[in-house]
């Protein structure tokens, strides 16, 4: 059952204690509100202004799982705070580790300072959470991938043109590596994991990833430098950092290229694309 004074009270105190700062905002010169405005945190949560302050007069609709989840992220509560305001909410707070799509703060705080570098938060299985904006103009907008399709390993192996931008010799690592990741979380988490009903959904739609999970093998590592073949700035040759949480084992991963190089001035390039798409 929902308690509504409850759930009214957390979603305001918690509002009240964050800072623009801590959310990637800008603060502005005239600001007078002590923490966040409705409005905010109605956007950081892709909800209606109304409907977020209905819920913190304790005056809304019930809200659904994935509204309490994206209340959730909105407001960048850790784990524990996620659990509690889903009780609240009077819903059963969902799965922790590997299964979660719940990005813990401390990675959202280190998102939201990249603004103008490719970036990406992902699960195990590839599948990508958040974005900055020049992540959505290096890799596509993840929001609109659904289902299996989320995962990048699925996606390489199923779309044939996201294979045919790279060189045959280079395709085949990737495949190899897409392979033996999946067959190391396969390993990892069971045979009733979501990483094994995605290998054996693969198996079933694609010969080349049959032939390549039967080869078991495992231990491979993503090579130092990403290619990349966009179709407004062409090739482009990145290096990827990666922060990995443990608890969550979702990875940061940050795309740079070499100060001065050819790579980094189409990634200049690619900023300003990206801005005029966002303005569009």
């Amino acid at each position: 059952m929902i308690d509504r004074d409850g759930l009214a009270t957390f979603l305001r105190r918690r509002r009240e204690s964050l800072q623009p700062e801590d959310v990637g905002l800008s603060r502005g010169q005239r600001r007078r509100t002590s923490g966040l405005r409705r409005e905010e945190v109605a956007a950081l949560c892709h909800m209606s202004t109304d409907y977020y302050a209905r819920l913190e007069r304790g005056t809304g609709p019930h809200p659904s799982e994935q509204m309490i989840a994206s209340i959730a992220q909105g407001l960048h509560l850790t784990l524990g705070e996620r659990d509690h305001v889903f009780r609240l909410a009077g819903h059963n707070p969902p799965p922790r580790g590997a299964a979660s799509d719940h990005v813990s703060p401390g990675l959202l705080r280190i998102l939201d300072r990249l603004d103008d570098t490719p970036a990406e938060i992902v699960t195990e299985l590839g599948e990508t959470l958040r974005q900055t904006r020049m992540g959505v103009a290096l890799l596509g907008d993840a929001s609109e991938r659904t289902g299996p399709s989320r995962s990048l390993g699925y996606r390489w192996f199923t779309e044939r043109a996201l294979r045919e931008a790279y060189p045959p010799e280079e395709e085949l690592v990737l495949s190899r590596l897409y392979a033996s990741g999946l067959r190391e979380i396969v390993t990892m988490r069971g045979p009733d994991s979501r990483a094994a009903r995605l290998a054996a959904l693969l198996a079933e739609r694609d010969e080349h990833f049959r032939t390549l999970w039967d080869d078991h093998e495992a231990g491979l590592r993503p090579p130092e430098i990403k290619r990349f073949l966009h179709p407004e700035v062409g090739a482009l040759e990145l290096a990827c950092q990666t922060l990995l949480d443990p608890d969550q084992s979702h990875r940061l991963l940050v795309y740079t290229a070499i100060p001065g190089s050819e790579s980094a001035e189409k990634l200049q390039l690619l900023g300003v694309i990206g801005a005029q798409s966002l303005s569009s």
